[in-house]
């Protein structure tokens, strides 16, 4: 199929790049990265991402791990398991 249609959109230099980072991490262009994300959408007929906006807690709670905070760590599963427990 001839790739013949254009789409133009604005976006913040900040998250163009740091999605553009992301993207090439993966193997991506950003136009790779449009073509799949439509393709999804036509194949399955909706969009292909559950949106939520998450509760306070885990807001907070998601917002403290990207800060580094609160974290643990194991050294094997078990002891992770091990961890449930007590």
């Amino acid at each position: 199929m001839a790739q013949s249609a254009v789409i133009h959109a604005r976006i913040d230099s900040s998250t163009k790049e740091e999605t553009e980072r992301v993207l090439s991490a993966l193997g991506l262009t950003p136009t790779e990265a449009i073509r799949l994300f439509y393709r999804q959408i036509a194949m399955r007929g909706e969009f292909p991402l559950e949106l939520r906006v998450p509760n306070s807690s885990t807001a907070a709670a998601l917002s403290e791990a990207d800060r580094g905070e609160g974290l643990e760590t194991f050294s094997s599963t078990d002891d992770l398991y091990a961890s449930w427990n007590s």
